[in-house]
């Protein structure tokens, strides 16, 4: 390590501005996800941190000579019954966490032995350290943390290439019998009325879809852990305000409609010529026998593909229709780290026992992690 300090600054700005120019530079330079996007952290940070009781702790780090960001690390303080843990910014809501960095400068960081003592002098004291969701091949944080190496998670990610034209996409991903099993159950569909597919261009249609998708989503998870997230409000508050701010440049809200009804809609993320899926629902009642689901995303791939994209990725979650269309799995990653007596107490109880995380998440006032929702059911 180079222990040179003139090269970098490292501060915690609680009052950091995700939406200023300097962020933006950074973010379109780095090897962060859409979920470090400025759109999303900013309204995680303001709509849903203070609801959490989690208090922000953005590390920042800067080139000296230049007064330029280097690096923003976006972490949160949050206090689970007696155990104080410092997390990625999360809160259930994204799927891929990474330090905000190109992959040149974080090389350089990591030699400064000098700026990463500091980074970690500064996110203490803390019970448990938590970075969790961390995609594959991507900057390692616990280099930067001098943390213990990192371990996959009990879930993969999943995502298809696209290629144009649709039909040899849908040809090269989907088994043949699958192929026709969807194109049978779509000609029944059109059967039933006036079927339409589209994107939504404008707040009331977002606000109408959102609003319809919180319906068809309640009594569907309503038997899975504490439910739908889109049931609270400061989550559904959350959703709306990224999917409107975000409309035509990081959100699609996809939506389909019979006779002029939703019965089905998909919401995403555009990020770098892949869209990315957070959360879809569908009319289960009125279609129980449609394949609603399947034929929904089947018409995301092809309007995804007509807009030259190159992937779809349908995040977090071993649910099996991702493979149905294609999706290859990739692992994700967790590196935790015990900062004190009691958090090396507790994660040591955690690894023996798992099924201790289960109980944890059932019991309200004494949350140790919180559940992690993988895409459907969030």
């Amino acid at each position: 390590m180079n222990s040179n300090s003139d090269t970098f600054d490292v501060t915690i700005d609680h009052a950091f501005n995700f939406l200023s120019p300097e962020y933006a530079e950074l973010f379109d330079s780095s090897a962060a996800t859409a979920f470090q996007h400025p759109l999303w952290l900013d309204s995680l940070y303001t709509k849903l941190a203070a609801h959490a009781g989690a208090k922000r702790m953005v590390v920042v780090v800067r080139h000296r000579a230049s007064g330029a960001l280097a690096m923003v690390l976006p972490l949160l303080r949050i206090r689970r019954g007696p155990i104080r843990t410092v997390e990625f910014a999360d809160l259930r809501v994204s799927d891929y966490l990474a330090p905000v960095c190109s992959p040149d400068v974080f090389s350089q960081l990591i030699e400064d032995e000098t700026a990463c003592r500091e980074i970690r002098r500064l996110i203490r004291p803390f019970d448990l350290l938590r970075m969790t969701k961390l995609p594959d091949r991507r900057l390692p944080i616990e280099n930067l943390l001098a943390a213990p190496r990192r371990v996959s998670m009990d879930t993969n990610a999943y995502a298809t290439v696209l290629v144009a034209p649709f039909e040899q996409w849908r040809a090269s991903a989907l088994d043949r019998s699958y192929q026709k099993e969807l194109a049978k159950k779509y000609r029944q569909l059109q059967k039933k009325g006036a079927l339409s597919f589209s994107c939504c261009d404008d707040s009331a249609s977002v606000l109408a879809a959102l609003d319809v998708m919180r319906k068809f989503r309640g009594p569907r998870f309503q038997a899975q852990g504490d439910g739908d997230l889109l049931q609270r409000p400061e989550y559904y508050g959350f959703y709306s305000d990224v999917a409107l701010r975000g409309l035509g440049s990081l959100v699609r809200l996809y939506a389909m409609k019979m006779d002029g009804n939703l019965i089905a809609a998909v919401l995403g993320l555009c990020h770098r010529g892949s869209f990315l899926v957070i959360m879809s629902a569908f009319d289960i009642a009125g279609y129980k026998s449609q394949s609603l689901g399947a034929l929904m995303f089947e018409q995301v791939a092809r309007d995804c593909i007509e807009r030259g994209d190159q992937m779809l990725d349908f995040t977090i979650g071993d649910e099996p229709y991702k493979k149905l269309f294609g999706g290859q799995p990739s692992p994700m990653w967790t590196v935790v780290q015990a900062g004190s007596t009691a958090g090396a107490v507790t994660l040591f109880a955690l690894r023996q026992a798992p099924w201790l995380k289960l109980a944890a998440k059932r019991m309200s006032e004494f949350r140790l992690f919180p559940a992690r929702t993988s895409t459907p059911a969030r």
